[in-house]
């Protein structure tokens, strides 16, 4: 098809700020995580669909399937909704002592 421009798997987009490969990225409804580091401004890879693991908010159990927002203020993942980012949902479960939980973005 003659307008077919890319999967959009992966996105080269403005960094929104300084970036670290790995850190979840947000700009409006374009969510994802950073494939390389970035300058703000300078261009940056964004994977804008997989799955990924990431920190998780401390003492928070999560459940299999679970909603998972971001909360950029410590820069965790949270199942709180409250003033958060919905990214994805829980591949696995991760319970309230675990650092990390596993998200599908997208």
């Amino acid at each position: 098809m003659k307008n077919y421009l890319q999967s959009g798997d992966v996105l080269t987009i403005p960094a929104p700020a300084t970036i670290v490969s790995g850190a979840v990225v947000i700009v409006g409804q374009l969510k994802g995580v950073a494939v390389s580091d970035a300058a703000s401004g300078a261009p940056v890879a964004v994977q804008t669909r997989g799955v990924f693991t990431l920190p998780k908010e401390a003492a928070q159990a999560v459940t299999l399937g679970a909603a998972i927002y971001w909360d950029a203020t410590p820069g965790v993942a949270t199942t709180t909704a409250t003033d958060n980012t919905l990214i994805g949902y829980a591949t696995t479960a991760a319970g309230a002592s675990a650092a990390t939980v596993d998200v599908k973005i997208g």
